[in-house]
């Protein structure tokens, strides 16, 4: 197992692969990640739309979810979320800034196609659910700060996923190192962008049954919850990878 230090080193090594990848291959393994992401929607929204205690419910979406985030770990796919952890390739002089710029905002893109896409396959496929609409209802019913915070809370644990992944040696070691912080988040309520990507579209999509799903509409999610959400996952990201490498690394501690 990799110690904070040695993952470091590793990782600021792999950001700088990340950064110079082709960007169809970015775009490519960007749609892959939303897809995967989605599935772990997909699966909680099923698990839990039945079960009326709240507090199981939650218990039961952190307990699937977090397999969403070990296949993008397994597959190699690129998610927003985790690549926002780059930041220690630009802390350590690997990177430039546009061109971790560059890494994050095809990914995003690739991921909010990959989600979307999913969403739209699985309600045009499958028969609504009522957990979806309540979910995306929820999510853009958020204040704009609280969402923000939600985000930076929730990309702190992602970032934190990734990394106890990445330090393992063997594939039972990734996934237990992932599954943990990603189900934390999941129970705490807090809020991941590509996650959301699936979320409230699947809810818009469900329109098409008639559902009421009146004040919820493509411009309240890409403002009210979308927007907010990415901001808060960078700086969570930004904030873990600074801490990170301010406390283990040498040039970090000469500051």
């Amino acid at each position: 197992m990799l110690t904070p230090s040695e993952f470091i080193d590793a990782y600021s090594a792999i950001g700088e692969r990340k950064v110079n990848a082709a960007a169809l291959n970015l775009f490519l393994s960007g749609i892959m990640a939303g897809f995967f992401i989605g599935m772990g929607g997909v699966v909680t929204n099923v698990a839990s739309n039945f079960i009326t205690n709240p507090s199981v419910a939650k218990v039961v979406n952190g307990l699937l979810f977090p397999f969403g985030l070990i296949m993008v770990m397994m597959t190699g796919a690129e998610l927003f979320t985790g690549n926002c952890l780059i930041t220690i390739s630009l802390l350590e002089g690997r990177v430039t800034f546009a061109g971790m710029l560059r890494n994050l905002l095809i990914v995003y893109v690739g991921n909010f196609v990959g989600a979307v896409l999913l969403a739209w396959a699985y309600v045009y496929s499958s028969p609504v659910i009522d957990s979806t609409t309540r979910t995306a209802i929820a999510k853009c019913s958020l204040s704009f700060d609280r969402a923000l915070i939600l985000g930076i809370l929730c990309n702190i644990l992602v970032c934190t996923a990734v990394m106890m992944g990445l330090c393992a040696k063997s594939i039972t070691g990734r996934a237990m190192g992932a599954y943990f912080p990603i189900a934390f988040f999941v129970i705490a309520g807090f809020e991941h962008c590509v996650a959301n990507m699936y979320y409230v579209p699947a809810g818009l999509f469900a329109k098409i049954y008639g559902l009421d799903i009146s004040g919820l509409t493509w411009g309240k999610f890409l403002m009210n919850n979308l927007l907010p959400v990415t901001l808060g996952n960078i700086i969570g990201g930004c904030i873990l990878s600074l801490l990170l490498w301010q406390i283990h690394t040498n040039k970090g501690r000469k500051i």
